[in-house]
């Protein structure tokens, strides 16, 4: 790049980066660039913006709340369409619905949902029979089976003392709740549950997957790790989940009741592709090159004969995620034709940009910061020149 067409090319930049500040809205050339772990800057302006979710209500003993905008629906008090029998695919349960809440019926089998998820914030709430009965493990016994593998179970254990690993909130024999928040019988219990799955490749665990239990708003499993499906007397063993499986809720011979189930599906963790969290240098690089082909599409669209500089900018902040010769000589020819504007400029104009010119040096340490340029680029040997001619870093 020729010397007289990077400082001009760096002053379109910052003019729009300092537009973007104004904003508010993040921009090039602002925090710490993207590295080999983070394809995203810090404050990264094309970074996707969260999806817009109108929240839920909650509950209360006599009425449900209702659920999150984006979430499926379950079950909501009306009918067992969305479940079936867990003896075959097709089978129709025999549970039943009554004001407003499923019921088991005790000997009828578990009943699951026809429709199969993966890792997701799941919302249930069950009652207790009021009419207390048994002790221990024996007293309103029921279980939320997470992809049909893993049970939090679900006890009476208000006053009812039981094994700690089974204990109502635990990951049943793996991990006791932290602590024994239930209400008495009858009344609903809510847990708030986020599950993420164990991902394996080729037998090796890439994320082994954990759940986080609330019950009525009190955290009982804090990222627990997940050790692989539970089940009575023997000890799990860690493996693999499927992608995608049934809720299943335990029929364990005592009348529990369930109301208001619903899921929201989580985004992927980088282990499955996603890209928000400490990614793998190759993932990494994928993605910072995805980054910056999005970044040149957009600067194409911006074509302008006379006003080279947003696609200048595009092009520029693209070079930050990936090298790429064509697009430096695009931003070449590009920053020699703003250049040839500027030389038409008087005296009086080109002082009158003082401050566009420090903003200039600026974007050329971050550019060297990020490992764009190196520290004796011609663009900002220019730059600290000029400003030192000029005497425009001298405070008043």
């Amino acid at each position: 790049m020729k010397l007289n067409s990077v400082p001009s090319l760096l002053s379109a930049l910052v003019a729009a980066a300092t537009t973007a500040q104004a904003a508010d809205v993040g921009s090039a050339f602002y925090g710490d660039a993207p590295d080999e772990h983070h394809p995203w800057a810090i404050h990264d302006h094309n970074r996707p913006q969260p999806k817009l979710v109108t929240p839920g209500t909650f509950s209360s003993q006599d009425q449900p709340g209702k659920p999150p905008s984006d979430a499926v629906v379950l079950f909501d008090g009306t009918d067992l369409s969305q479940w079936e029998a867990d003896q075959g695919e097709g089978q129709p349960t025999k549970w039943v619905v009554k004001d407003g809440a499923m019921e088991c019926v005790p000997g009828s089998g578990y009943i699951r949902t026809k429709s199969k998820f993966g890792d997701c914030q799941l919302h249930v709430e069950w009652a207790a029979p009021v009419k207390v009965q048994g002790e221990s493990q024996g007293r309103g016994n029921s279980g939320v089976f997470l992809m049909g593998l893993m049970e939090v179970q679900v006890l009476d254990n208000y006053d009812n003392p039981t094994y700690a690993d089974g204990f109502a909130g635990s990951v049943y024999g793996v991990n006791p709740p932290m602590a024994n928040a239930l209400r008495a019988p009858g009344q609903f219990q809510a847990y708030d549950i986020v599950f993420r799955h164990p991902i394996y490749k080729e037998g090796v665990a890439l994320d082994p997957g954990h759940v986080t239990v609330f019950l009525n708003g009190v955290v009982v499993q804090d990222a627990t790790m997940i050790e692989g499906g539970t089940g009575h007397k023997a000890r799990t063993k860690s493996g693999p989940f499927p992608d995608v499986g049934p809720l299943k809720l335990q029929d364990h011979g005592n009348p529990v009741r369930y109301r208001n189930i619903w899921y929201r599906s989580l985004p992927p963790r980088p282990a499955q592709g996603g890209t928000d969290g400490y990614l793998s240098t190759e993932a990494t690089r994928a993605k910072r090159a995805q980054i910056a082909a999005e970044i040149r599409e957009d600067a194409a669209k911006l074509k302008d004969p006379n006003n080279p500089l947003p696609e200048m900018l595009r092009l520029a902040e693209s070079l930050v995620y990936d090298q790429d010769e064509d697009t430096m000589g695009k931003a070449q020819r590009l920053s020699e034709k703003y250049m040839a504007g500027l030389q038409t400029l008087t005296p009086e104009q080109l002082a009158g940009k003082k401050d566009e010119i420090k903003h200039l040096r600026d974007i050329c340490k971050y550019l060297v910061k990020s490992g764009s340029i190196p520290e004796d680029a011609p663009a900002k040997l220019l730059l600290d020149q000029m400003i030192k001619e000029h005497n425009w870093d001298k405070k008043k």
